[in-house]
């Protein structure tokens, strides 16, 4: 199976983003690739404007506008994007919450996920805006079940592993990590634990930092700090980007998976274990 990573720094308009993505999904789906994975936040980046007034559901312009070009080119995408929810009011303030939703489509796929991990944490309340999700999702692509998480997911071994008893060897994780110092080097750390505590591949793709020239390694909010990276079942990094734009094409053997999980069984063993 080929995967591409593209790592983009997205705009504040959901459509002027489509059209930016449309040419580098092109391009990998002519490297081979036909699991095309963008980041978190796709449609609109964070730190652009409300996310309400461009939130939609998915039979959306941005969504069939991916499903258009994945039916086009025979791949599936998965790509961040927004969704409405509910009202929530704050210190007597009414906020429009949307679903923090990473779209799936091709394939025969055209549904969500919905963030179920809001980055409730550092002095900042995600939830306030962006309404969790409840449910663990997963698709098929090419005979392989393939998980789904978002960035602050990343955080909680739980729900990977979870992912990997419904039979996924693969989780993709669209991500607009926050920049700062240490943040990078926690985003690695993490990537490998995740895919060595389940026994997965990790293909997570990354917002490019903005001012990467500049400014990488400074706090930036969460509006990407690259480094997509694509990790295998025995903690491997099998490619890693650097701050800026960038795409990895990667081939994968999902087998892997597989004997990884029979060599250690930690599900088995954690299905036993006296710890409850």
């Amino acid at each position: 199976m080929k995967i591409a990573l593209l790592q983009i720094a997205a705009g504040g308009d959901k459509m002027e983003n489509l059209s930016a993505i449309e040419p580098r999904i092109r391009d990998a789906a002519a490297q081979g690739a036909t699991l095309i994975v963008l980041p978190e936040a796709t449609s609109q980046a964070f730190g652009q404007g409300r996310l309400d007034t461009q939130a939609e559901e998915l039979d959306g312009p941005f969504a069939t506008g991916l499903k258009k070009l994945s039916d086009e080119l025979r791949v599936t995408i998965v790509a961040g994007m927004f969704r409405p929810a509910d009202t929530n009011t704050v210190d007597d303030k009414q906020y429009n919450r949307v679903y923090n939703t990473a779209l799936i489509t091709g394939g025969g796929a055209h549904k969500g996920y919905d963030k179920i991990h809001t980055y409730d944490a550092f002095n900042y309340k995600e939830s306030d805006t962006v309404r969790p999700g409840d449910k663990l999702v997963t698709f098929e692509h090419d005979g392989v079940t393939v998980g789904v998480a978002t960035c602050f997911d990343i955080r909680f071994p739980e729900q990977f592993q979870a992912l990997a008893q419904r039979g996924a060897k693969v989780v993709v994780v669209p991500t607009s990590w926050a920049d700062g110092p240490g943040k990078v080097e926690q985003w690695r750390i993490l990537t490998v634990a995740r895919a060595l505590d389940a026994g997965v591949f990790v293909a997570a793709a990354g917002q490019a930092r903005p001012d990467f020239e500049t400014k990488a390694g400074e706090p930036s909010g969460p509006t990407g700090a690259g480094h997509s990276v694509v990790v295998g079942p025995t903690g491997q990094r099998l490619a890693e980007a650097g701050y800026g734009p960038e795409t990895l094409v990667v081939e994968i053997d999902p087998a892997d998976a597989t004997e990884a999980r029979k060599e250690l069984p930690l599900a088995e063993i954690r299905e036993h274990s006296a710890i409850r």
